[in-house]
């Protein structure tokens, strides 16, 4: 049975066959009423496209179907207009009096007393969350997409910051080079790979070793609720960091490895390139074997829904 390429804004599903073509095409064809997201998760079930968590990898198949759509052999319903909440969502959180800067807090770790990370839970914690990554980091807020954990730094002395840990770059050469994966084996167990992308303590707060505290707890913490969250557990996190802004330090202190910088290159889309800085690139193993894993055979997956 041959197979056609469609490029690369499959997710890491490389080829689609004829019939799965045409499977897609008799879906659209016969549920034309439902949107465009609404059809990606009915092709997802039908293509058997998950995620490690067992979700359906939505995302990516909209990506196919579009690039589809682009080369003519598929006719998609038209978009509909982006809501007011959608549009919220994108693009972050808007600014009230509950994120306002605290009073400055300055001093060492002990006299703080206890620090940890407590999880996001329920609609209106996420909103705050939300609110205070866009206000007060520097790359805002972005909606994560896929697997994700989201965490408030708390201690005695009150709210310290925001962490967030979501899926992994897609592709970074110095990382991959280090598992020593090849790009079938990254596009196959790159779930297993989890980025801390927001890092944020809050401009007023400035406690020694308070961030090289906070990522030692966020190991143990990663360990422990990705897992529960998302059903399987992942065996590396990465980070990048801006040289131009940070130095990085609290990541070196904690025990995660410097493996270079980014090429600067940003994502590319439908022709066009989007650049950015260089970034200093770590990583922390979360299983000793990890290179062997991700290297090896498909990793397994949750199966209950």
């Amino acid at each position: 049975m041959s197979k056609e390429q469609i490029g690369s804004r499959d997710g890491g599903q490389g080829r689609i066959s004829p019939q799965q073509l045409q499977a897609a095409r008799q879906t659209v064809r016969l549920c034309s009423g439902l949107s465009r997201l609404e059809l990606a998760r009915t092709i997802c079930e039908h293509w058997g496209w998950e995620t490690a968590s067992g979700s359906y990898k939505v995302t990516a198949c909209l990506n196919v179907l579009e690039e589809l759509e682009r080369q003519g052999r598929l006719e998609l319903p038209q978009k509909r207009r982006m809501t007011r909440w959608s549009t919220d969502q994108a693009s972050g959180a808007v600014p009230t009096q509950r994120t306002q800067p605290g009073a400055p807090l300055v001093g060492a770790l002990s006299e703080v007393g206890s620090v940890w990370l407590e999880g996001v839970q329920g609609r209106e914690a996420a909103q705050v969350w939300k609110e205070y990554v866009d206000r007060y980091h520097y790359l805002g807020y972005r909606q994560p997409v896929g697997c994700f954990l989201r965490y408030f730094i708390q201690s005695q002395k009150g709210l310290l910051g925001c962490v967030l840990m979501a899926g992994g770059a897609k592709a970074i050469q110095a990382r991959d080079q280090w598992i020593g994966w090849d790009r079938a084996r990254r596009e196959q167990n790159l779930p297993w790979v989890t980025n801390n992308s927001r890092l944020l303590i809050f401009p007023w707060v400035d406690i020694h070793h308070l961030g090289s505290h906070v990522l030692g707890q966020l190991t143990r913490r990663v360990r422990a609720d990705w897992p529960e969250r998302w059903g399987y557990e992942p065996l590396l996190m990465e980070s990048f960091v801006d040289p131009e802004k940070f130095s990085g330090m609290c990541y070196r202190t904690a025990g995660w490895i410097e493996l270079g910088r980014t090429t600067g290159r940003g994502l590319a889309r439908a022709g066009r390139l989007y650049q950015s800085t260089p970034k200093l690139i770590y990583v922390k193993a979360l299983a000793d074997d990890l290179r062997e894993r991700l290297c090896g055979s498909p990793l397994p997956r949750r199966v209950e829904r």
